[in-house]
């Protein structure tokens, strides 16, 4: 790397990577994409690869302001890398930061279906393929190849790559002269919190003041949740808000922005699923949590989803019908937003179950929601079946690579996802066929899904709504042309 008056003298050298993390919605496709994935297969590897230390903001020790290192790390930085997907706001800005701060040593990439804005067709974009909650390891191998070498072509070049000082050949970098004192601990703000007699938190939240960072909390916070430690991965997803809104002035307030959609969908998940203190009192905290995200406005999937989800349950909870309307207008968004399996078998289902009830009376009505119901199920077939040839396709690549000596890569890649999406994606496909009069199908692909690889309570999540739904079609069936028939 060139030696100049700009870089600070840093050893090891240090790269800070900008981009968000967790899963986030990019709103141009309605996909979820898993960041913490692009990060931990993409970037990280291939950076300490090449002897740098690799940060990004969600690993860096809160004991002061986060916006003071952040700045400091983008000043500091021998090279950062910054990751536009989703279109991230934060990522912009603090990307136009750096190319403000620094002539060289900034690498840009981005998920391949991003779709760029006017003013960034003058820099030069990285893509990578992303699936959405995986990437398919043939392209972490393609990437990390990639990238190696944007690296080192980056780190040994002169010219600069910062748009600003390349149409501004005669700006001259600032120069960094005195340290900025440290501000608040935000270590003592956890400490406090867990120690909140009013907070009914387990003890492991109290170890959160020995390593206050967003990523161990959010990791700890994932495993308690893999483990169904539900009441644990409350507490620790309660502690990352804590963090993440501890240098907002306003994060007390309605400001709905200061919130990161990750953090409190996670926490809300956690926290219907805890069932603390009582079921229907979790469920309509989870509800007030994912109200932080705008609720009624916002395009984020995963949030429309999640409160449809928590509507369902508190309508068959018993707490009224009014419940179950809530639940199919926030399916219903969900699903025109994101055609996927899992918004698209809900929503039918709740259309069906609205046939029981008093919310529409006329047998017009009732004729509509059984219809309409039957529709999107032949849409999720279709959608089942993309989803299984792309599985199967990838899986059979990895087994081919695995046997062409490539373990390496494939060590890290973790299939009880892909084994779990095939197991849905059959129970899917079952209820489908149950609802459409295809009975012989629905039979012969329940006894498919149970040779798949799955744990108990998959097949009684299935099982239940299966029974849920099986009456509806007894009593109402008559009502399709032609009628349904269970035999």
């Amino acid at each position: 790397m060139p030696a100049d008056n700009e870089n600070l003298n840093c050893d090891p050298k240090r790269c800070f990577v900008i981009m968000g993390f967790g899963k986030k919605t990019d709103f141009a496709t309605g996909r979820i994409l898993d960041l913490n994935k692009s990060y931990k297969l993409l970037i990280k590897p291939v950076v300490e690869s090449k002897g740098l230390t690799c940060i990004r903001a969600d690993e860096i020790l809160h004991s002061g302001s986060i916006d003071y290192q952040m700045y400091k790390e983008l000043y500091n930085a021998d090279l950062v890398i910054a990751d536009i997907s989703t279109a991230n706001v934060n990522a912009f800005y603090e990307l136009g930061i750096r190319h403000a701060l620094k002539k060289r040593c900034t690498i840009v990439i981005s998920e391949d279906k991003y779709q760029y804005p006017f003013d960034l067709n003058h820099v030069k974009i990285t893509s990578y393929c992303h699936l959405g909650e995986a990437i398919d390891y043939e392209e972490v191998e393609r990437f990390r190849d990639v990238l190696g070498k944007t690296i080192d072509s980056v780190l040994q070049i002169e010219e600069p790559d910062s748009p600003v000082y390349s149409y501004l050949p005669i700006l001259k970098p600032p120069v960094l002269k005195t340290e900025l004192p440290q501000q608040k601990n935000v270590a003592t703000e956890i400490l406090n919190y867990a120690a909140d007699e009013n907070n009914d938190k387990p003890a492991s939240v109290l170890s959160v003041a020995n390593n206050p960072t967003l990523a161990y909390l959010i990791e700890e916070g994932e495993n308690a949740l893999l483990q169904r430690n539900y009441p644990v991965a409350k507490s620790l997803f309660q502690s990352a808000v804590v963090i993440y809104n501890a240098e907002s002035k306003n994060a007390e307030s309605k400001n709905n922005s200061n919130q990161d959609s990750y953090l409190i969908q996670r926490l809300a998940f956690a926290t219907f699923k805890s069932k603390l203190p009582d079921y229907i009192s979790s469920l309509h905290e989870a509800k007030k949590l994912l109200e932080k995200l705008d609720l009624d406005r916002t395009n984020d999937t995963e949030t429309v989803s999640l409160a449809g989800r928590v509507e369902k349950k508190l309508f068959e909870k018993g707490q009224g019908e009014q419940h179950l309307a809530n639940a199919i207008h926030y399916y219903q968004r969900s699903y025109f937003l994101l055609h996927n399996r899992y918004h698209g078998i809900n929503l039918a289902f709740l259309f069906n179950k609205r046939v029981e009830t008093s919310i529409f009376n006329t047998t017009e009505d009732k004729i509509a929601d059984m219809v309409f119901a039957n529709r999107v199920r032949r849409q999720v077939l279709e959608v089942c079946e993309n989803d299984w040839n792309a599985i199967t396709s990838r899986k059979n690549r990895n087994a081919l690579k695995s046997m062409g000596g490539n373990a390496a890569y494939l060590s890290e890649y973790d299939e009880s996802n892909e084994d779990e999406n095939m197991f849905f994606i059959k129970v899917n496909k079952a209820e489908c066929h149950y609802a459409l009069g295809e009975i012989e199908e629905y039979k012969k692909t329940v006894e498919e899904a149970k040779l798949l690889k799955h744990e108990s309570w998959m097949m009684v999540a299935f099982e239940k709504q299966f029974a849920d739904l099986q009456p509806v079609f007894r009593k109402y069936g008559h009502l399709l042309n032609p009628p349904w028939k269970e035999e």
